[in-house]
């Protein structure tokens, strides 16, 4: 379980942003041909101006500001078999009686901010939902795990000991990317307390009487992704250390190496320079440091609960799914609904992989409608609230 959970105050001291800026004034940039393109990445003259942006424009002290806006805490989680460490998460309740905790599990390369764009939809919106969105271990504001092993298993256990901490006994999850995959695997191992799951990121197995169609889409897709999007996926996992000390050392890498799926994985998203900025500030002053955040690709194909047994279906657990156009993978309905005991479906006409960023209403209303009054995924938690399942949370 979580202990000393205290209050937690962000901060980006004056020192280390002052050291920031002198990398990012130093900064060594290629002259490639054809450099005003997305043919090679992201384009040369993209990453100047936001690395100028970032040193001469962007405003540290008003975006700590904003940060320390939330309710920010921190508490100590203790992992069998790892030491201490220290989790970052915000923390919003509802003064409702039949609010519906709500664990809100991000991925890379996001953070918890992803989370503030939904969080004032999430205050008014009947059913009611407390909102816990931790900084993972290893991102953001939260504590470096150095001890190798610490895979999905162990992702799993720190978010469920957060829930347990603040006396959630039973909850539900949204997730997408990293999140996805976690709260799959906590509704596997602990599905007396995830009582839902909804997931934006959705891959299932193939069924076994499968449609040749719906096989040759996703071969294809596969194919296309094998291609041309699965380069760092396959460098943070076979190699997290190549990568993670350019991410340390450089800004400019971390930019351009972030930026890019910014970019590749949203649906004509327009990005302005400040939220690339916020995002990569998070990285670069994370308590972990850049290269912690890439660790997580090598450590979940090893351990007892190796990702690539399998993907796991989340036993009991009623589950929702969204499906956004632009996403980076994604399987059929037919597929996806081996995963569990599937409540709620909805495809959308725009979005890609960061939903809660760029399509915030739409993350909202599916899980509204998810949870609505009279629905199974509500009766869930009322039925456990009149059992007494639930204990009083002070923060």
């Amino acid at each position: 379980m979580a202990t000393n959970i205290v209050p937690y105050n962000i901060a980006f001291p004056p020192s280390e942003v002052n050291e920031l800026k002198q990398r990012l004034l130093n900064a060594r940039f290629p002259g490639l041909a054809g450099e005003n393109n997305w043919d090679r990445g992201p384009p040369i003259r993209d990453i100047r101006r936001l690395a100028t942006h970032w040193r001469e424009s962007f405003n540290f002290s008003q975006f700590e500001e904003k940060l320390n806006q939330l309710n920010n805490y921190e508490a100590t989680v203790s992992v069998d078999g790892f030491d201490p460490f220290q989790l970052h998460f915000i923390h919003h309740k509802s003064a409702a009686a039949d609010a519906i905790p709500l664990l809100f599990i991000h991925g890379w390369p996001g953070s918890f901010i992803e989370v503030t764009k939904i969080l004032p939809l999430l205050a008014k919106s009947d059913p009611a939902f407390h909102v816990i969105a931790p900084s993972l271990p290893n991102y953001g504001f939260s504590g470096l795990t150095p001890k190798p092993g610490f895979g999905i298993k162990q992702y799993a256990e720190a978010c469920l000991k957060l829930m347990q901490g603040l006396g959630y006994e039973k909850f539900a999850t949204q997730g997408g990317d990293w999140g996805s995959i976690i709260s799959r695997t906590m509704g596997v191992l602990y599905p007396e307390s995830v009582l839902a799951l909804h997931l934006n990121l959705v891959m299932a197995s193939a069924p076994t009487d499968v449609d040749p169609a719906d096989a040759a889409r996703v071969q294809e897709q596969h194919k296309n992704w094998m291609e041309t999007g699965d380069g760092y996926y396959k460098i943070q996992r076979q190699r997290p250390n190549t990568i993670g000390i350019a991410l340390a050392d450089s800004p400019v890498g971390l930019l351009t190496w972030i930026y890019d799926k910014l970019v590749a994985w949203t649906d004509e998203y327009p990005w302005t320079d400040d939220e690339v900025c916020e995002w990569l500030s998070i990285y670069w002053f994370s308590r972990a440091g850049p290269a912690a955040s890439v660790t997580i690709y090598h450590e979940v194909f090893r351990g007892e609960f190796n990702l690539g047994a399998g993907i796991y279906p989340p036993r009991n657990s009623l589950i929702g799914f969204s499906y956004f156009p632009k996403e980076i993978m994604c399987t059929p309905s037919s597929w996806n609904k081996q995963l569990g005991d599937v409540v709620f479906e909805r495809k959308h006409e725009r979005g890609g992989h960061f939903a809660a960023w760029e399509k915030p209403e739409d993350l909202v209303g599916d899980l509204r409608d998810m949870f609505a009054r009279g629905g199974r995924a509500y009766a869930a938690f009322q039925a456990k609230q009149a059992s007494g399942h639930r204990r009083d949370v002070s923060l």
